[in-house]
């Protein structure tokens, strides 16, 4: 028996979705505040945790600005605002540890936006480290006095480290924060040495994980205030008749108008089964050519007159990606 041949192939496209967070066009000028306390903790054995913590404070506060760096960078790439200004030394703000502190009162928002000649604040609301540390016993090689290696007794070290930080936006107009968001990052750093001491000296790369990554997600959060271009798969029929599997290789050398133009002779078509699926891809090239309304049109038609599979839920997701995007548009005129 021949193997069955699919009645459909994938084809891929690029949409844009709204972004996560939408401000109002009037939001042109940025504050950034740093609300965390410097505050690591570290779990394992006594003489790694004193350095770890010795050194904690100090890496946690360069981890929180260069967080607020990455963020900063990420607006003013954007080329949206006038200005994005990093505040520092704020007395009259609390800052936040080991979690979400409580939000800042409108007030408070109204009082940092009049001072500073703002439009909204963007808070790093906490900045947090937490180090595990587990230790080993093994073998190292070091040179002997011949050039030779000789194996001795070693500490081998594995620091897993997580980075946690959470993020709100304020508008002086509006009581609760436009947004609230928590990152939770982790790596792992290994050393050895002939002493646990000698085996955290030896990881030089920790300081740099932890300042990379911070800048990194401060850059990625400035990301939730864009569209999304993402990539969505959708099927369309390429079996029924002779003029579907004709369609099908325009499609295939990236001629969809041609491929649509024999699809909508088939819509005539006697056999109601054929003349589905003729408007169900009628839909799909609308979606291509971005006329939504026409696509839904065609989708709902396909189902309603004739029954198609899955045309239903076809016209269900374009309705979805209709009501997005008037909502990105309503967003962007805002």
């Amino acid at each position: 028996m021949a193997p069955s041949c699919s009645a459909t192939n994938r084809l891929s496209m690029t949409v844009t979705e709204p972004a996560a967070v939408m401000l109002p066009g009037n939001v042109q000028r940025i504050g950034i505040i740093n609300r965390s306390l410097p505050s690591e903790g570290n779990r394992g054995l006594a003489k790694i945790d004193a350095v770890l913590s010795a050194e904690g404070m100090k890496l946690d506060s360069l981890g929180a600005s260069a967080a607020i760096e990455g963020l900063a960078d990420r607006l003013r790439l954007s080329n949206r605002y006038e200005a994005v200004v990093v505040l520092e030394e704020l007395p009259q703000v609390a800052r936040g540890l080991r979690g979400m502190p409580a939000p800042l009162t409108r007030e408070q928002i109204r009082e940092l936006c009049n001072t500073h000649g703002l439009d909204g604040i963007f808070s790093l609301s906490f900045y947090d480290t937490d180090t595990r540390v587990n230790l080993q016993l093994g073998m190292m090689e070091l040179p002997g006095d011949l050039g030779l290696p000789i194996s001795v007794p070693a500490h081998k070290l594995d620091l897993d480290t997580e980075v946690r930080n959470g993020w709100r936006i304020y508008l002086p107009d509006l009581p609760l924060p436009v947004d609230e968001w928590v990152y939770t990052d982790r790596f792992l750093v290994s050393g050895q040495g002939i002493n646990p001491v000698a085996a955290l000296e030896s990881i030089g790369v920790r300081k740099d994980r932890v300042l990379e990554l911070s800048q990194r997600t401060g850059y990625r959060h400035g990301g939730r205030l864009e569209p999304r271009r993402v990539r969505v798969g959708r099927d369309y029929f390429v079996r029924g008749s002779d003029l579907f599997v004709r369609g099908k290789r325009l499609a295939q050398t990236g001629d969809w108008d041609g491929a649509a133009r024999l699809w909508e002779r088939e819509t005539d078509h006697p056999k109601g089964k054929v003349a589905g699926r003729a408007f169900y891809n009628m839909a799909i090239i609308n979606e291509i050519n971005g006329d939504l309304d026409a696509a839904i049109d065609w989708a709902r038609r396909s189902y309603a007159d004739f029954g198609t599979r899955h045309a239903l839920d076809y016209a269900r997701t374009l309705e979805g990606r209709r009501a997005r995007q008037e909502q990105l548009m309503a967003d962007l005129a805002w």
